[in-house]
């Protein structure tokens, strides 16, 4: 045999013997679900309280994920629901739970269509996807854990900092007075834009706190609106147009959510910009809001579409049609999400969710910068063990 011939066949020999990525890939070995119910200081009211389609939200549910793997790594993520459908989540999250042991935690696309699978008869949207949620953020969290990465920096960053506005100083249930003082106080603390509830019965109302609220901050400050879906498309044009002296960020959810040509229509109305898409629970139902042109800002909520997965598929469809991004709520998430957008986006800035983590955001020059923490950057606190009222665990406990 000649030298090259022997060397071939060491060669082939080394080849035959070597390890292939299934034999080395990590694997999930325990998973955790918890629910666990925050209580709200003072019972919040929007437009759909006023309007008498909702009671008062006074907790919110959380579901958290805790995953761990054969090789060390953890991750973290979290769904939720305001009123009710916590004990729903819950218990969709629990039955799936077990298709997650002895996956490989980075093949994420893999098991998010297999937990879809799991979970079939019951669709590919709402309950079904929030229960993924938390699986497949956790997945995300051990990846970046993984590279030693924040998220952003794992995705792919644009920015360290994105700028965001409060939400929280500004419901419908606060009387004017505490509102101004709660703008003055969101400014001191370095938020960069404010935005308040509106969608009343009486219009009035929702012009003279606006007016307000203007005078209060200055004509260059950055000011939103959100009516909660609450205005018919004849009020919600009406309104508008009296609204377009205020020179408005946008307008939130001016009518049904699922009213795709209404808020088309009002869009191309209007020159104050549209902003819509919270309450949608699938990457399909923003496909057709940014495809049909029904807002200026779309405003994913990574819990509410099913997890990180497939909120990124809507950032990549909106970035191609030229949206503006404003995520909903779950601001310790979406800073990341937000972070690698390429258009300059706005964060939503509620401090609700703080007691649950035993770090926090830091909130400076109207912006919320990213922390050097891996992964998602947070660890449960105490008192989320407190607050938790169900768990079930699989696999081994590390």
């Amino acid at each position: 045999m000649s030298v090259s011939a022997n060397s071939d066949a060491v060669s082939y020999a080394q080849v035959a013997h070597s390890r292939t990525a299934a034999e080395t890939g990590d694997r999930i070995e325990w998973v955790k679900v918890s629910l666990a119910f925050l209580p709200l200081a003072t019972p919040v009211s929007d437009a759909k309280v006023l309007t008498g389609r909702q009671k008062p939200l006074t907790e919110v549910a959380i579901i958290f994920a805790e995953i761990h793997t054969r090789d060390g790594f953890e991750g973290i993520g979290f769904s939720y629901s305001k009123r009710a459908g916590g004990q729903g989540i819950y218990a969709h999250a629990k039955e799936i739970a077990d298709n997650l042991l002895g996956e490989d935690p980075n093949d994420i696309d893999k098991i998010y269509t297999k937990l879809l699978w799991a979970g079939a008869s019951v669709g590919r949207s709402g309950m079904a996807v929030q229960a993924i949620s938390p699986f497949d953020t956790a997945l995300w969290d051990l990846k970046a854990k993984r590279a030693k990465l924040p998220l952003a920096k794992l995705l792919g960053a644009h920015r360290d900092s994105v700028q965001c506005y409060n939400t929280s100083g500004g419901f419908l249930h606060t009387p004017l007075d505490q509102v101004i003082k709660n703008v003055a106080i969101s400014r001191e603390s370095g938020i960069g834009g404010i935005k308040i509830k509106v969608g009343q019965p009486d219009t009035a109302e929702d012009l003279k706190r606006l007016t307000a609220v203007r005078k209060e901050l200055g004509d260059d400050f950055p000011l939103m609106v959100d009516a909660n879906q609450q205005w018919d498309r004849e009020t919600a044009i009406r309104i508008g147009r009296k609204m377009e002296v205020f020179d408005l960020v946008w307008i939130e959810e001016p009518l049904d959510a699922y009213d795709v040509e209404g808020h088309a229509a009002l869009a191309t109305a209007l020159d104050t910009p549209i902003a819509t898409g919270e309450m949608l629970t699938s990457f399909r139902e923003h496909e057709q809001l940014i495809l049909g042109n029904a807002s200026d800002f779309v405003q994913p909520d990574a819990p509410r579409v099913g997890g990180i997965s497939p909120f990124l598929k809507i950032m990549d469809l909106a970035a191609k049609h030229g949206r503006k991004l404003a995520p909903h709520f779950a601001m310790e998430i979406h800073l990341h999400l937000a972070a690698a957008y390429p258009i300059e986006p706005w964060l939503e800035h509620f401090e609700w969710l703080n007691p649950l983590f035993n770090e926090q955001l830091e909130l400076r020059d109207g912006r919320m910068w990213l922390s050097d923490r891996h992964g998602l950057g947070f660890t449960l606190s105490e008192q989320a063990r407190k607050w938790t009222v169900k768990q079930c665990e699989f696999g081994k406990r590390p």
